[in-house]
């Protein structure tokens, strides 16, 4: 029971018709009314204006009266206002869209399911997860599951950049500093044990850079001849010619760092279907390399390094080969590209990665469609802006990021404070406090994360995003558990009798029947923000309704079991808008 379609259909059929036009269904553009005029839903009668020689207002009257005729029992009446054709929807439809929906039927079956991967995360084997990554993920694991409410095939992947200059820089760090140590001697999750290594690399760098500029050598210089700097440099050529002493270093932090992703991806509630890593795929590219060669797609310089010239597109000249014949990491995402397509031949492919690496997704793409490759069309970088903290930027190397799971325990900490001060946990054991406060900390953080567009540079602020009375996960958490708590104490068996719906109940069954849409939406622009802003104003609007028109004590029988159906539908919604973003809803608070 898709209004919004049924009416774009109508409305194109109507024109088609009336004035023996072509009109598609989608270049129909139904908003809702404004608040301010009287109707539900509103025809944009502006773009066919010109096209139909006709006045808004004739127009409007003319495909007024030809909808009224075309949907009886749905329209009872329209007015225009400035090229807006209002539409009030009947009562009669709104009582029979309640009665038919369930909690099961909320979205309408799949048209055309696609096969779509979704690649996030792709943390550096050097450092922990950051604030940073927690947006990655979130975003990630939310694409993913609204694209399967859509009734899509998902496939989410991870790569891993567990090899380079900045992995040999921890290694080298714990070589000089760590006097053996490991993560269980010092009691510290992996991925932080070997992040402080990092950190302690930078800081001698930095002094030993510091010091050979004391003695009279130029800054450039310096940096190029710090002690540290070339001990990283000489492990990673050991590393690149397989090294086993080095190679056995490498795989043993790395499967500290593994650990600690391990235990934060099951916290936060990432997964993964397969996990590439860097180390098994930074040649795949080489092959393909050589056949764009015999292409003409890539040329080689005089020095055998191996370019592409996208002048022609808008870029400029790309390096994909250097010329001892190893590669870059654009080489290695063309051949990964590859590999992922034939191993799970998907429609689509979408890269969460922040949009510092917009120009290197043009290229790839660009360089994927000139080699031809299947995996081509079907790359979509899903570009978002960084998180700041009230006080700026952060940096790894200098120790100054807001660490994943330090950030979690504070979110659970706060929730568990802000939930103690509101007195109502008495009737909860420990355990259920435990799985409370961590659902409540958890929602916050990742509805706070999330209920901004992606596009866009966000600042995160921990106190803000926990506040049961604003645009916050917690609100809607706490606007679900109460709807529960009211169908605890009336019952969920119905039996609806025909009523005429009074604004607010009425305004709640509008509001349900565009979820649909709101998915549709989020999925095609991949933006969560879209189902968060949907499910904040969801919970809003049953509060208003909740605080005007009791449900217990309705005016008549009738009218409680149209509210209590009402309340079951509106906690579904939340429950399953709230799930695509991965945030649980508890059945109280």
């Amino acid at each position: 029971m898709n209004l919004i379609f049924n009416l774009k259909q109508s409305t194109a059929n109507c024109i088609n018709n009336l004035y023996n036009i072509q009109l598609q269904p989608e270049q129909v553009l139904v908003n809702a009314t404004k608040p301010e005029f009287e109707g539900d839903y509103t025809i944009v009668l502006f773009a066919f204006v010109k096209q139909l020689g006709k006045s808004p207002d004739v127009l409007g009257n003319e495909l007024g009266e030809a909808m009224l005729a075309a949907m009886p029992g749905v329209i009872t009446k329209f007015n225009i206002v400035k090229g807006f054709l209002n539409f009030t929807i009947s009562n009669a439809f709104w009582f029979d869209f309640i009665k038919a929906s369930t909690p099961d039927n909320l979205l309408p079956a799949a048209k055309n399911p696609r096969k779509i991967m979704v690649e996030y995360s792709s943390p550096n084997t050097n450092k922990p997860l950051h604030l940073g990554h927690l947006r990655n993920n979130f975003l990630g694991w939310s694409i993913a599951e609204i694209l399967k409410l859509q009734g899509n095939e998902v496939v989410k992947t991870c790569i891993v950049n567990d090899r380079g200059i900045h992995i040999c820089k921890s290694m080298i760090a714990w070589q000089l500093f760590a006097n053996g140590a490991t993560p269980n001697d010092t009691k510290q999750k992996g991925d932080h044990f070997v992040g402080d290594y990092y950190v302690k690399y930078n800081d001698a760098y930095k002094a030993e850079v510091a010091a050979l500029v004391a003695s009279g050598m130029t800054q450039e210089l310096a940096e190029k001849e710090a002690p540290i700097q070339k001990a990283a440099q000489a492990m990673l050529l050991k590393w690149e010619q397989g090294d086993t002493e080095t190679i056995e270093l490498w795989k043993r932090m790395n499967s500290w760092v593994y650990e600690g992703f391990d235990t934060t991806y099951k916290k936060i509630g990432s997964d993964f279907a397969k996990t590439y890593y860097e180390s098994n795929t930074y040649l795949l590219g080489k092959e393909l390399v050589e056949q764009g060669l015999n292409k003409k797609v890539f040329y080689q310089k005089e020095d055998g390094s191996v370019w592409i010239d996208l002048t022609a597109d808008g870029l400029d000249e790309k390096i994909v080969q250097r010329k001892d014949g190893t590669s870059v990491y654009i080489t290695q995402d063309i051949g990964l590209a590859e590999v992922k397509q034939k191993e799970f031949n998907t429609d689509a492919s979408i890269y969460v990665v922040g949009d510092e690496q917009n120009y290197h997704f043009k290229v790839l793409k660009l360089i994927c469609q000139k080699l031809q490759l299947p995996a081509a069309d079907g790359i979509y970088h899903l570009s978002y802006g960084m998180v700041e903290l009230p006080t700026g930027k952060m940096k790894s190397r200098e120790g100054t990021v807001v660490d994943a799971d330090d950030l979690v325990d504070e979110m659970i900490a706060i929730s568990k404070e802000k939930t103690e001060s509101l007195g109502k946990v008495s009737e909860f054991s420990q355990d259920q406090l435990t799985e409370l406060y961590n659902t409540i900390g958890l929602g916050a953080l990742k509805f706070f994360l999330l209920r901004v567009d992606p596009k866009k540079k966000m600042v995160f602020n921990p106190e803000e995003s926990i506040d049961f009375h604003g645009f916050t996960g917690p609100f809607i958490q706490y606007t679900h558990a109460r709807i529960k708590s009211i169908l605890r104490k009336t019952g969920t068996e119905i039996n609806l009798v025909a009523s005429d719906l009074l604004p607010l109940e009425k305004q709640l069954a509008i509001e349900l029947s565009t979820f649909p849409d709101v998915i549709n939406e989020a999925a095609e622009t991949l933006d969560p923000s879209k189902v968060a802003i949907y499910t904040f104003n969801l919970a809003k609007l049953f509060n208003t309704f909740y605080a005007e028109l009791s449900i217990s004590n309705a005016e008549t029988e009738e009218k409680k079991q149209l509210r209590i159906k009402l309340g079951i539908l509106i906690a579904a919604t939340l429950q399953k808008g709230m799930s695509a973003l991965g945030i649980a809803v508890p059945e109280k608070m």
